[in-house]
């Protein structure tokens, strides 16, 4: 069945919902070799995903994932696609852990570095913060302290089977657009960051048709797969069925443009760093600008706010007044952060 639809698949065939489900159930049981899992990304790449595809591709993936049990807590997740090429440091786990210290629950998703310098794993374990915790320990985490996380590797177990494929070719994947439409915890609501406009819109129409009940997608205007701090951004947002866009700048929530350059890390250490920076209010203008406008568009997601704006005010407040530099402390275990009263 795999070879039939490869070979439709490069005559410009594109596959149904249904069968898009299929091919993804044969690679994620491990039934399809390297070769044709490597055919399959390269033609998806090239041509692009249709809507329905993407629909089948995610519903499979959602079916293979391992799942944690919270007992139905309201729940949000930011995350990326990653692959922008901007090198920029760890802005959605940062605005993760400022949104948490607000009170809303954030099971955050994620995994080391594949196409960045800093995965959300490889700098939470730099400021000391589990990643590979058990699912027990996750959902007693997210209950006690509003944030746990989620180790890719850990849930997407089925995944395994196309990781060799992935590798071998080396360029960013309809994969980059899965996992982040796939948490673990089943998040109602997802900030998701994505490096392409035309992209956002085709993930949101795919929400829809899987019954999420709340997405922001953005894209910042120089490619970034986060709201962006130097340019405006695009949102593209699901409603209670209905999806809408607009487009905002930074002093239009509040914000200052400044210079995206300040965002740009080598390393995990380095995004690590300037993250405690941030939560003591000692950072760059663009690096904590850029949290907080994250942070404040989670926070008009999970329903705390009735507009950006308005959370990027509260997560400034959070900076100013030491609640997120409590959430961080908090948070982190076996290390004694940079953190000053």
């Amino acid at each position: 069945m795999f070879k039939e639809q490869l070979s439709r698949m490069i005559e410009g065939h594109t596959l149904t919902e249904f069968e898009a489900e299929q091919v993804m159930d044969i690679i994620m049981e491990g039934r399809a070799n390297d070769a044709q899992i490597a055919s399959f990304l390269t033609i998806v790449h090239m041509r692009g995903e249709s809507i329905e595809e993407l629909t089948g591709f995610v519903r499979s993936l959602r079916n293979h994932v391992v799942q944690l049990d919270h007992g139905g807590l309201p729940l949000i997740d930011t995350c990326g696609t990653g692959g922008d090429g901007h090198s920029t440091f760890n802005i959605s786990t940062a605005s993760a852990i400022l949104v948490s210290s607000l009170g809303v629950k954030v099971a955050k998703h994620g995994n080391k570095a594949v196409s960045s310098k800093s995965g959300s794993a490889d700098v939470l374990d730099q400021l000391g913060i589990p990643t590979q915790s058990s699912r027990n320990e996750a959902v007693a985490t997210l209950k006690e302290k509003n944030m746990c996380f989620l180790f890719a590797p850990n849930y997407h177990v089925a995944m395994k089977h196309a990781v060799n494929a992935r590798r071998a070719i080396g360029f960013r994947t309809v994969f980059n657009s899965l996992g982040p439409l796939a948490n673990p915890a089943g998040s109602q609501s997802q900030l998701i960051g994505v490096y392409s406009h035309e992209k956002a819109l085709k993930m949101a129409e795919a929400l829809k048709r899987l019954g999420t009940e709340r997405a922001l997608l953005v894209t910042g205007g120089e490619g970034i797969d986060e709201c962006s701090i130097s340019t405006y951004t695009d949102f593209v947002e699901l409603r209670d069925g209905e999806i809408s866009t607009y487009r905002r700048t930074p002093e239009e929530v509040g914000l200052v443009t400044s210079n995206s350059k300040d965002l740009v890390v080598n390393n995990a250490k380095e995004s690590a760093d300037l993250i405690e920076k941030i939560f003591n209010d000692q950072g760059n203008e663009a690096s904590k600008g850029i949290v907080l406008y994250n942070a404040g568009a989670a926070l008009y997601l999970a329903g705390a706010c009735e507009t950006i704006k308005d959370g990027v005010q509260m997560a400034k407040e959070a900076i100013l007044n030491g609640t997120g530099r409590d959430q961080l402390k908090t948070l982190s275990a076996n290390k004694e952060l940079n953190v000053h009263a």
